[in-house]
């Protein structure tokens, strides 16, 4: 999950495991890989603070399908983001201006692009740590023709501190993100104060944060760190969770919980300054 991925998620273990498609090696593919020999060259860390900095993911390596790796092949050359491309211009990315949607750990990229295919006049941007996830995302997105959405395969901390503009996000999603359920590893938590103040700085005034999870505990979680967060108001008008919204797709995942009795809970905070 990146660092919000379904495939992070240690109870979303993979169920539509692409059977058609037979595996292949990984390959070298038309871009600098999220792993390298030295990641803090990428940031402004010393190699020390970066090692030091917890983070809310775990990069796993594997196998990709040949689908997964065609994704990579053919569409990451158009579609694939870099953070050493720096700060980016929405408007000269997509070539139009549009409302812009950036999704941080989209795992293997259904419901992204589910959402990319229906909502054309909106455009996407995906940060996911896994390389199959993101091949397999832009395979689809590739055969659909779709041209409203983008890819990076890294740090999502790092890609909001080096290449999204400040107030330029109408809204962000952070869907399923990695419970860390042991109280030992709550820190790595990804919704912490620290980090909604860098969402907050990325949306525009007005601009809304989403985030869903299958997870009572980190529901509450979240709420605390939301409710004493600068800048930021409920969306919710009864209580602190808000029905999902029709924008956000159903995973299979998602409703194989509901026929189980899981209970899913969506957050929705609004900037106001």
């Amino acid at each position: 999950m990146s660092d919000a991925t379904d495939a992070q998620n240690p109870n979303q273990a993979v169920t539509e495991a692409e059977v058609s498609e037979q595996p292949v090696e990984s390959q070298e593919s038309a871009k600098n890989q999220a792993t390298t020999d030295d990641p803090a060259k990428k940031t402004n860390e010393t190699p020390e603070e970066h090692k030091r900095r917890i983070r809310s993911f775990v990069l796993r390596t594997g196998r990709m399908t040949a689908g997964q790796q065609r994704g990579m092949d053919e569409f990451w050359p158009k579609w694939g983001l870099t953070l050493e491309q720096g700060m980016i211009d929405p408007k000269t990315v997509f070539e139009r201006e549009a409302p812009l949607v950036i999704e941080i750990g989209f795992g293997m990229g259904h419901s992204l692009f589910e959402q990319a295919n229906t909502m054309r006049d909106h455009d996407f941007i995906g940060i996911e740590v896994h390389t199959p996830g993101v091949g397999k995302l832009l395979a689809e997105a590739g055969d659909a023709g779709l041209t409203n959405l983008r890819a990076y395969e890294d740090d999502a901390i790092e890609i909001l501190d080096q290449c999204i503009p400040d107030n330029s996000v109408d809204l962000l999603q952070l869907f399923f993100p990695d419970p860390w359920h042991k109280k030992r590893h709550n820190k790595r938590r990804i919704v912490q104060a620290e980090f909604v103040q860098r969402v907050r700085q990325k949306l525009k005034v007005g601009g809304r944060f989403h985030m869903a999870t299958d997870w009572e505990n980190y529901a509450e979680h979240m709420v605390e760190v939301m409710q004493v967060a600068e800048g930021y108001e409920n969306t919710a008008s009864d209580g602190d969770y808000v029905p999902r919204p029709d924008s956000r797709p159903v995973t299979k995942f998602e409703k194989r919980g509901e026929r189980l009795g899981h209970g899913v809970w969506d957050i929705i905070y609004r900037r106001t300054g």
